[in-house]
């Protein structure tokens, strides 16, 4: 019962109640274009890096490169990592759409990064525009899905979701905890892994693996208990959801490449 009043303040704070019942319940849009790629094989052009402690736009020891037509989160001009979390943007925001990555983790992490971060990247999304991050920001206001590669031995799924500065609702309920499990399964070793996002705005959620969902949310929202998340509900006159928002690639400590970024539209 706790869970479900919370749901409902958060949504009294935002849209008529009915109306997003409505959405939710309605099937998936149908696409109105084609793949269209967000990373050209060849530089950086569209992009732009946020590393804590640096301003917009500085890419610190070239973190992220172009290399034999792969994007790189690269680590090999860092003696030590030092907390220097990055985030590379894309330069416009989206609202429906699906946004498919082929990705693969290389080579070890940084020293000094934590032991969290061992094989750990993400994509974020909804986040908030990079010129409003602060300079010694972690991570945006965004949701993330997460991508985890093997150990090489035990269970670690890739494509959870994780919710810096904001919250989601799965199963009717509220959840205010970092990161929740997805379903799928472990990718041990570096092959290469295509991951997509099927983001419906404020509605629902999906990420899928070779067609299949692992994990499915609805109703991303601000945390009204983050200092950064409060600050936009205050900017937004008191609105929660999160309609639309940029994307961004993560740098986390540990080397990571993509060879394909791209995204198809959806019709609202």
């Amino acid at each position: 019962m706790r869970s479900l009043l919370m749901t409902v303040a958060v949504f009294g704070g935002v849209c008529r109640i009915g109306e997003r019942a409505g959405a939710a319940d309605r099937p998936h849009a149908p696409v109105v274009g084609e793949w269209q790629p967000l990373f050209n094989g060849r530089d950086l052009d569209g992009w732009i890096p946020k590393i804590k402690g640096f301003p917009l736009g500085e890419n610190h020891l070239r973190t992220f490169r172009v290399e034999d037509g792969l994007l790189k989160v690269c680590y090999d001009d860092y003696s030590q990592f030092d907390g220097k979390f990055g985030h590379l943007f894309y330069k416009e925001k989206f609202s429906h759409y699906i946004l498919r990555v082929e990705y693969r983790f290389v080579g070890h992490q940084v020293k000094g990064g934590p032991g969290w971060a061992v094989r750990n990247s993400g994509v974020m999304f909804h986040c908030q525009s990079p010129e409003s991050m602060r300079l010694d920001q972690n991570f945006p206001v965004s949701v993330e899905a997460q991508l985890l590669g093997g150990l090489g031995q035990g269970e670690r799924p890739t494509l959870a979701v994780c919710t810096p500065g904001t919250h989601i609702v799965m199963n009717g309920q509220l959840v205010t905890q970092h990161c929740t499990r997805s379903k799928a399964k472990t990718y041990h070793g570096d092959g290469w892994v295509t991951a997509e996002i099927e983001v419906q705005g404020s509605g629902k959620v999906r990420h899928l693996i070779d067609g299949e969902t692992v994990i499915e949310y609805e109703q991303c929202q601000l945390d009204p208990n983050d200092p950064d998340g409060a600050k936009f509900i205050k900017e937004r006159d008191g609105k929660r959801l999160i309609e639309e928002g940029w994307i961004a690639l993560q740098a986390e400590s540990h080397p990571i490449e993509f060879r394909k970024v791209e995204i198809k539209i959806l019709k609202k």
